[in-house]
């Protein structure tokens, strides 16, 4: 049976470096991001990002994160898989749980996320999962 978790997560740390740089073609940069999470899901993600920014700021985005917490009324942990797109100040992605990632009471899970987040200090999440 499908259910809805909703949370909010802000962040707890973001630090980001390029990684390749060249004249004329897409700076590379990875992010080490850390974020704190309060609702219906509880607890901490820890997520690395990988970007390739345009000429005009925008950016593709990849990650994976690891959550560590609860979720509904399980806890344990279980990873994200984020594809997205930077662009005007939006950030917009689908976060997938990982097949198999999940442990702990949390064994099980699939879901997805779908976002469309501008810069704030807290960030709303609408988690649709299900467990196996």
């Amino acid at each position: 049976m499908k259910k809805l978790a909703r949370a909010a997560f802000e962040i707890g740390q973001w630090e980001e470096k390029p990684y390749d740089e060249m004249a004329g073609a897409p700076k590379l940069t990875r992010a080490t991001v850390t974020k704190i999470y309060r609702g219906d899901l509880e607890g901490e993600g820890k997520l690395e990002y990988l970007m390739a920014y345009g000429r005009d700021g925008s950016a593709g985005v990849v990650g994976i994160e690891r959550f560590v917490g609860r979720v509904g009324d399980r806890d344990g942990t279980f990873v994200f898989q984020h594809v997205g797109m930077f662009k005007d100040g939006v950030a917009t992605s689908t976060w997938s749980v990982v097949d198999g990632s999940g442990s702990g009471n949390l064994q099980g899970l699939r879901g997805e996320v779908h976002s469309a987040l501008g810069h704030a200090k807290s960030y709303p999440v609408e988690f649709n999962y299900e467990f196996a």
